[in-house]
Parts: C-alpha cells; structure tokens; sequence
C-alpha cells in the first residue's frame, strides 16, 4: 500500500477557528452568569473525559471542546452582571418580563435576558434583538412598534415584572 495518503504524525491538528464575539456588551442576569460557569465547567469535564480515552485517533471532539472553552472564557470575562431586582418595574429595562398585547388582542409576555441565555420558546429575547430594542424604555400603557421582516406590528405594553426566576 502507498503511504502518500496516510499521515504519519497525527498531533498536527489545528485548533479550530474561535467562535464569534460579539462587538456589544455582554449584559448578564445573575441565572445567564451561573449558566454560563456551569456551561464551562461541563465543557472543561468533557475535555478531560476526553482527553483519558484510549483511543485518541480523532481529536476534532477534542478541538471543539478547547474551542467552546475559549469562547466561554471570553463570554464570562467580559460578562457585565445586571440584577433585575435592581431594575424599577416602571420602563422595560434589561432582565425584566414585560407583557404586550398585539393589536389582535393576542399577548406575549417576554424576558429581555443576555444574548447567552436567550431562549426564543422561552419567550427570553437578547437585549440587542428588534424586538428588545423596541420594547426597551417603554412604560405600562405604551405602544411601540416592533419592525419585523415581515412588517411592523404594534405592541402595547400591558405590565412589567420581575422574572420569575431571577437567581440561578
């Protein structure tokens, strides 16, 4: 058999490019921070495991994993803490659950969370999404408008809470 395609050293596995950062602040609720350490202490265990097999021929797992880890690094050093029991219920503010109505009568209740933690069935929207940034600010009583690639929608702002789970 030639040996013109088999690759004699295996250790020359390039890391795999970073993940995105993204150029805004990384706002977090005090639940996105514990989120994103238990995130990164997985990852870490999972290296580790591994890391001990036996069989290491494959070590893209590997590269993944020291990938995740970099970027979970970086979310959680420039990670700014904000706690939504600090936040007035008065305006939409960052960690708060506001209720809207739809002209239709239809109402949706969201949770303005970090970009990390954001969870779209959850109804936990990223601080920079459309749809925070429009809700952002607004008082009970309100009406903003929500531009959506598939048109504007008016949203009344019907109530403003505190999460229901604030702490981790």
């Amino acid at each position: 058999m030639s040996r013109a395609f088999v690759k004699e050293d295996g250790n020359d596995l390039a890391p795999l490019p970073d993940l995105p950062i993204p150029d805004h602040p990384n706002y977090v609720t005090p639940r996105g921070l514990a989120a994103l350490q238990t995130r990164l202490r997985d990852t870490q265990s999972r290296l580790a495991t591994l890391r001990a097999r036996p069989d290491r021929l494959d070590k893209l797992p590997e590269a993944a994993a020291e990938r995740d880890i970099r970027y979970l690094e970086a979310r959680l050093r420039s990670a700014q803490v904000i706690d939504p029991a600090r936040q007035p219920l008065t305006a939409v503010a960052f960690g708060l659950r506001v209720t809207v109505a739809e002209g239709s009568g239809q109402t949706a209740t969201y949770e303005i969370t970090g970009e990390d933690e954001a969870d779209a069935p959850l109804g936990r929207i990223a601080p920079h999404s459309p749809l925070a940034r429009a809700l952002m600010g607004a008082e009970p009583g309100d009406t903003v408008t929500w531009r959506r690639p598939t048109g504007p929608l008016e949203l009344e702002i019907l109530k403003i809470e505190p999460p229901d789970d604030p702490q981790p």
